[in-house]
């Protein structure tokens, strides 16, 4: 037999995450040589030997593998439904919980106010966010394949332990060195402000993908280098007794958009302890639902209200970026206080 190259359409891509979760996949298969996936048409290009299946049996055969996964492979391009009613649902939510939002702000327990004054509060509340989102297309993945192995052995709560444990310990650490790498710099008011546009870009990009209507804004999204991305996911296919546990510690460097936006941030507050509870605090936000997944087959994206659900999220996080970007307009005295919660 000889190995051949196929391109395979591949339904349900919609972020980074997709791109290091179905390459990782497939290309550990025995008979496969590479596996490319490209976000921009979504597609994903495999090299291999299949003998003398047809394409459209390879396709069946893949498949199984990226279903869990929440991926199918196909011969024909996916034909998004934009689900333009699910909005008459997501916008009335995400008003409800931006008032909920403001309500938390004017009691104190939250502040959005600038990228120098964000609270342990909101970190929290960005992480329950995330957890619902693009955090949950990767991670939620590697849960879900972690439980359903360990569960097979007949142990399902140690490694959840581990995994999640891990998680929120790694964290903190790494969120304390980034916050003490911060300090080597004297951010001033124009880097801060610079920080603040960024980081509310990268938001704002991250919202309109959670949308799903628009294809030319998923290969704006800044993620973490994909060799990096790659090795973190591949400890998941270590057999040992602590896997869970370096999984848990590797979700640092997985392609996160919102991870990537709180560790920026955290470079600002100069300082260990305030990074450390900064990124501790956004994890603490992820432990719900992630703990959720762990012991159920519960999953959003399969949930026939997953449109409404990333609508509302991303209509959320879009309203989030505005506001960050507009009070970091405020730092610099382009314009006048707009929000005064």
């Amino acid at each position: 037999m000889e190995e051949k190259k196929y391109t395979f359409h591949v339904h349900g891509m919609h972020c980074n995450a997709c791109v290091i979760l179905t390459e990782s996949e497939i290309s550990e298969l025995p008979n496969v040589k590479s596996a490319k996936s490209n976000l921009k048409n979504n597609s994903m290009d495999i090299e291999g030997d299949f003998g003398d299946k047809d394409t459209l049996q390879i396709a069946e055969e893949l498949t199984l593998i990226l279903k869990p996964h929440g991926y199918t492979l196909s011969l024909e391009k996916e034909v998004k439904d934009k689900k333009w009613s699910d909005f008459k649902i997501a916008i009335p939510i995400a008003i409800l919980f931006m008032g909920l939002f403001i309500l938390l702000q004017k009691i104190g327990l939250v502040n959005l106010v600038s990228v120098s004054k964000m609270t342990y509060g909101t970190a929290f509340i960005i992480g329950i966010i995330a957890s619902l989102s693009s955090c949950l297309a990767i991670v939620g993945g590697l849960v879900l394949s972690m439980s359903a192995t360990f569960a097979h052995e007949g142990d399902r709560v140690k490694p959840q332990l581990l995994f999640h444990g891990g998680r929120l310990v790694s964290f903190f650490i790494l969120g304390g060195v980034i916050g003490a790498l911060g300090s080597v710099f004297t951010l001033s008011t124009s880097a801060t402000f610079t920080l603040g546009i960024f980081v509310g870009i990268i938001m704002l990009i991250m919202g309109i993908n959670l949308l799903d209507i628009f294809a030319f804004t998923k290969k704006a999204q800044i993620s973490m280098p994909k060799f990096i991305s790659k090795r973190a996911y591949g400890i998941s296919k270590l057999n040992h007794s602590l896997t869970p546990l370096l999984v848990g510690i590797a979700t640092f460097f997985l392609p996160c958009g919102f991870t990537q936006s709180m560790q920026i941030y955290t470079l600002s507050t100069g300082n260990f302890f305030s990074g450390a509870l900064t990124m501790f605090a956004f994890a603490l936000g992820t432990l719900p639902v992630l703990t959720l997944v762990s012991f159920s087959s519960f999953s959003i994206k399969d949930n026939k209200n997953s449109g409404i659900f990333f609508k509302t999220a991303g209509i959320i996080v879009i309203l989030f970026a505005i506001i960050n970007i507009l009070n970091s307009l405020v730092v610099i005295g382009l314009i006048k206080p707009i929000f005064n919660f």
